[in-house]
């Protein structure tokens, strides 16, 4: 009685670290260095990405000079870089991430690492090119 107790307990904490919902921190793919932390969250049935904290000082108060719209001149902390994703077999696809530092918008996708359920893969494609890095979940 007392196991079942107990894989009753534990089998949900580790189904809920199988999802790519939460906070990860993004690295940057020419440097290696932490960037940020970016909050992945569902709403309205649609998965997003929040950028809401950057580790480099300098750039905690910059604006987004590079964005159109209505996140033009925001600050880059608090803005939605990953927007309209959908869940298809493994992947969260169908939607887009932007780079701030570029000022572009890609095609997304995101799959947790098979072997490794606290990597995510983070892909943008422009095309038939596309550029992929590997996020760290914090726990």
């Amino acid at each position: 009685m007392y196991k079942i107790l107990l894989i009753l307990f534990f089998v949900p904490l580790t189904m809920h670290s199988q999802d790519i919902f939460g906070k990860w921190k993004s690295i940057d793919d020419q440097t290696g260095e932490a960037k940020s932390t970016i909050e992945i969250y569902m709403k309205d049935g649609k998965v997003y990405g929040k950028i809401i904290e950057i580790y480099n000082s300098k750039d905690r108060d910059a604006l987004c000079n590079t964005c159109e719209g209505a996140d033009y001149n925001k600050p880059v902390l608090g803005l939605t870089i990953i927007k309209d994703l959908t869940k298809d077999g493994i992947y969260y696809k169908n939607g887009t991430i932007f780079d701030p530092e570029e000022g572009k918008t890609y095609k997304c996708r995101l799959s947790l690492v098979e072997d490794n359920p606290d990597i995510l893969l983070v892909r943008g494609y422009l095309s038939f090119f596309y550029a992929t890095q590997y996020w760290k979940r914090i726990l």
